[in-house]
């Protein structure tokens, strides 16, 4: 019973190894040799080992191949294989000149509803408002910076609005 559960271990770790190395197969194709090995060789001892060890292969193998996928994403390989992206702390994603734009004016270029393109400040710029559609060539005013987003509002409804501070 011992060299068919060393050989049961071994397959199921080659599993978890098949997972996490790329070995076009190789580590599959030993796994699945030492799992039928062990199994083989528990029948040879004696059919209710090889039984039992059968059963526990039918719910260790889905069960290592779980534990595998709960890996990959933290194992050298997928590390390599996976960007890991931008973020607003990077500042990849943000467009530096928008920070300076707060409290500017510009006039709108397409119909806003909600979101579309101004004029501020000689440039254009991809803009939101905050629900309101605002018609081509309106007036706006920056009145909001959040990450990527430049929220404005037309300068009549920006004047009435009650102000945060």
């Amino acid at each position: 019973m011992t060299i068919a559960a060393i050989l049961l271990g071994i397959g199921l770790l080659l599993i978890v190894a098949e997972l996490m190395f790329p070995s076009f197969g190789a580590l599959g194709l030993a796994a699945s040799v030492f799992i039928v090995g062990s199994v083989a060789y528990a029948f040879a001892q004696d059919s209710d080992l090889g039984v039992g060890f059968m059963i526990a292969a039918c719910v260790l193998v889905p069960a290592m191949i779980w534990v595998g996928f709960r890996l990959l994403p933290i194992s050298p390989f997928a590390k390599h294989l996976v960007a890991r992206g931008f973020t607003f702390e990077d500042g990849a994603a943000i467009d530096r000149r928008d920070g300076g734009l707060l409290g500017h004016e510009g006039r709108v270029d397409s119909l806003l509803r909600p979101a579309g393109t101004a004029t501020i400040d000689g440039r254009r710029v991809d803009v939101v408002t905050r629900g309101e559609a605002i018609e081509a060539g309106t007036r706006v005013r920056v009145i909001e910076i959040e990450g990527n987003r430049v929220v404005v509002a037309a300068v009549d409804s920006a004047a009435s609005a009650p102000s945060n501070s």
